[in-house]
């Protein structure tokens, strides 16, 4: 960011603002550590722009925020500073409606500039690559058993993190290996079997794992006291074993290597499609083009 000429100096402590918002942020949402650092960078300097400007936080309006994001977010790509604008336009929500330390609702005027979407492939781990993952997903702690389980649900049934997270003890019959998925994104129900690791993975989980609790959601954090864990923790923790492997990719390349592995196996496009819980085809198409081979059988066999 570009250095500023420092003007009359402005008495407020950004620091001590910024800890109180974390505060706050933190009991209405579950993130990750790496989430929350970028949040905290994105405040100080925020704070660090209006004090070398001599700007009183009160005053400020959004011509200031526009300025500050065009220096700041210079040198980002696109979608960075698009997340980078949302948290700043969560903090000014903050400041007018909870603490009153600015006149105006900023945040309803710091509108992201459009972003249209890229036809691209879904992104999936190779054969050696999930060997390399599941080879190197420890299972020590707590926290290390509820990952590998949540692994093996994302990996062996393609479940997306929000999906994940909503599973109940009573979604699962241990007797019959059964999971029934109640609320997907097409709205259509589903019972899936689950694969004997898999239940042996959730099994150790819930035995050697779990916080004892009356809530029945499986998957529960552990501080400050055990609650059901978010979509965005989940899916923090998934792509962090992915990492911690030495693999690239985020949470959904497994639900992706699901779908591909379905292809590889001879499932057809409308099968894949329930499986995936796709609202339509599609979104289950996109799958296609990354094995040709696969398309050009499937689009001769199958109406799509």
């Amino acid at each position: 960011m570009a250095e500023l000429t420092p003007k009359k100096p402005v008495d407020f402590d950004m620091d001590q603002i910024c800890r109180e918002y974390l505060d706050y942020f933190l009991k209405i949402h579950q993130s990750g550590p790496t989430q929350i650092d970028s949040i905290t960078m994105v405040i100080k300097a925020f704070g660090t722009y209006l004090q070398k400007s001599g700007i009183e936080l009160i005053r400020i309006n959004i011509e200031h925020v526009d300025e500050f994001l065009a220096m700041f977010n210079a040198s980002y790509a696109k979608a960075t500073q698009r997340l980078y604008r949302s948290f700043l336009r969560c903090f000014l929500r903050y400041l007018y409606n909870e603490r009153n330390l600015i006149r105006r609702n900023l945040a309803d005027l710091l509108i992201s500039p459009p972003m249209y979407a890229r036809a691209k492939p879904p992104q999936f781990l190779r054969p050696g690559e999930v060997r390399q993952l599941f080879n190197r997903l420890p299972r020590t702690t707590a926290c290390e058993l509820r990952t590998y389980a949540q692994v093996h649900l994302a990996y062996y049934l393609g479940l997306r993190p929000i999906e994940i997270s909503r599973i109940t003890l009573d979604d699962i019959s241990f007797r019959k290996g059964l999971l029934e998925l109640k609320n997907r994104k097409n709205n259509r129900p589903l019972q899936l079997p689950i694969p004997e690791d898999t239940l042996k993975a959730i099994t150790a989980y819930i035995v050697g794992g779990r916080p004892k609790s009356h809530d029945r959601s499986v998957f529960l954090i552990f501080w400050p006291e055990p609650k059901p864990m978010s979509a965005n923790l989940t899916g923090f923790y998934l792509t962090k074993a992915l990492r911690d492997a030495g693999l690239p990719g985020t949470a959904y390349w497994l639900r992706h290597t699901f779908a591909q592995n379905m292809l590889e196996a001879g499932a057809g496009i409308f099968e894949i499609k329930e499986m995936m819980g796709h609202e339509s085809i599609e979104s289950t198409n996109n799958y296609l083009s990354v094995h040709v081979a696969l398309m050009r059988r499937i689009l001769f066999d199958e109406t799509v």
